[in-house]
């Protein structure tokens, strides 16, 4: 086993095979992690060594699933914590391994790969090519459904993803710690979380703090995340980052998700199912009472479209309905101007992520400079964050029927919320839409939806130029009272 590498007060200390345990307590924080990131961004990006066995480099799917790791020697189980960690092993996807310590009372210590932690079920693998073979990544459980079960509540697993849980919920989007370059021509570059410190919570915690150090052939950064799982299950991230680089592009708090199709796009194919998407909508609260709501694609061509903001509040993947979970970025301090950018990439079928959203900043550091920022991330389902006004409940999208087939589409957009519930019987409200040049109004109105209580607006557009999109914007008002969200749709190329 090689030497591991302990930070102890901003100290870098190395230690041995074996390990140093402190004979007294030893504070470790961010700005250990800072200190290592910020050397990492002044030497040359080393790539991962890759030297995984062949035995285990070869898994196929089913075989690396029959890999599985032993609840009963989960970290902490035998302390009776509240928190417990279990591993990934390393295979499939999954080549390129992490350190991982645990920070306690006495200082840190190494969590070196052990075989005997995983049952291998029918796979045929020498254990001792496994020596010193390092982790894939790692999960954390807590009981957010039930006090005698420890649910898993977060993954971090590959690159620098990570997926969190609240009660109720079943696993869809990720989170990312940092997108470089993302839908630009010379392609995306995915930087990795190589190394992580995990604290050891009390007995009564209720929150568990992990560090994380990033690395890339561009940049290198230094996290900290408060974990704090429940109904709703919250994340606070703290970054400082460093770049090696210039990079064209910085996306920081970046979401990942999947839309297949969905109420407002069809299956092109004969499908039983009605809508097949891990998010459904892009949610945007740009002040206190400007919300944006836009309907997610899945586009014939890549589709890159952007919010031009000053210090959003946040923004979020959303889906308003089903077990997964929507993902809300709750921005912290002052982020300035920037843009909140939309990716849609267009797929052939369920098992690609295909939308990214995240922040570009208008100002980015110089290789060197660090980049501190802060935010929250919500796991939510029940308690999604919503407008206090009116809200898109669903977008539906079709040809519909027509005498004359003219080219047009027609949008069917339905607004819920406590401004339309509250309002008296007989009354009406005012459209407010806007239509960029390509598109062509045919027809719209707005009518009462009995069933829910909200409005329907109806609208029929044709595309000028069949080969671009169209873009609509659309709200209600009663008066100079803004009842709803801000309805915001991309009507793809023919």
């Amino acid at each position: 086993m090689t030497s591991c590498v302990l930070l102890l007060r901003g100290a870098l200390v190395l230690g041995t095979a074996l390990g140093l345990f402190a004979t007294q307590a030893w504070a470790f924080g961010l700005d250990d992690v800072a200190l290592r990131a910020s050397k990492l961004a002044a030497s040359p990006y080393q790539k991962p060594a890759g030297t995984l066995p062949k035995s285990v480099k070869a898994l196929t799917y089913d075989q690396y699933r029959d890999i599985r790791f032993r609840p009963d020697r989960a970290l902490w189980r035998n302390a009776k914590l509240p928190f417990e960690i279990m591993f990934f092993h390393p295979g499939w996807f999954h080549e390129d391994t992490v350190v991982i310590h645990e920070v306690w009372a006495e200082g840190v210590r190494d969590i070196p790969f052990d075989p005997d932690l995983f049952d291998y079920g029918r796979n045929k693998i020498d254990r001792e090519e496994l020596a010193g073979l390092g982790y894939a990544g790692f999960r954390v459980h807590f009981p957010v459904n039930t006090p005698t079960y420890k649910d898993e509540v977060l993954v971090f697993l590959g690159a620098s993803y990570f997926r969190g849980l609240g009660r109720g919920q079943r696993f869809g989007l990720s989170a990312r710690a940092l997108a470089i370059d993302t839908a630009e021509n010379g392609g995306e570059e995915f930087p990795r979380f190589v190394e992580f410190w995990i604290e050891r919570p009390p007995p009564t915690a209720k929150e568990l703090s992990i560090y994380a150090l990033l690395d890339s052939p561009r940049a290198a950064g230094a996290y900290r995340f408060v974990l704090r799982p429940g109904a709703t299950t919250a994340l606070d991230v703290e970054a400082r980052l460093f770049l090696r680089k210039n990079v064209a592009k910085l996306g920081l708090a970046p979401l990942t998700s999947m839309f297949f199709f969905g109420a407002n796009q069809r299956s092109a194919r004969e499908d039983y199912r009605p809508r097949v998407h891990d998010s459904e909508g892009l949610s945007i609260q740009a002040s206190e009472k400007n919300w944006i709501w836009r309907p997610l694609v899945n586009p014939k061509r890549l589709l890159v479209t952007s919010f031009a903001l000053t210090n959003p509040r946040g923004f979020g993947l959303m889906q308003r309905y089903d077990l997964r979970p929507s993902a809300w970025v709750e921005l912290k301090g002052h982020w300035g101007p920037g843009r909140i950018e939309l990716v849609q990439i267009p797929v052939p079928d369920e098992t690609h992520d295909n939308i990214v959203a995240y922040w570009v900043p208008d100002w980015q550091p110089r290789p060197k400079d660090v980049l501190p920022y802060s935010y929250r991330l919500l796991w939510q389902k029940d308690r999604d964050v919503r407008p206090p006004m009116g809200w898109v409940s669903e977008t539906r999208r079709g040809r519909g029927f027509v005498k004359a087939a003219d080219g047009s589409v027609e949008l069917h957009v339905d607004f819920e919320g406590p401004t339309l519930n509250r309002m008296p019987p007989g009354s009406t409200v005012d459209v407010v839409l806007s239509v960029d040049g390509n598109g062509e109004v045919r027809a719209q109105r707005a009518l009462r939806n009995e069933a829910t209580g909200g409005w329907r607006l109806t609208v029929r557009v044709r595309r000028v130029d069949g080969n671009k999109p169209v873009e609509l914007w659309a709200h209600l008002n009663r008066g100079k009272e803004v009842l709803t969200e801000t309805w915001s749709y991309i009507l793809p190329p023919e």
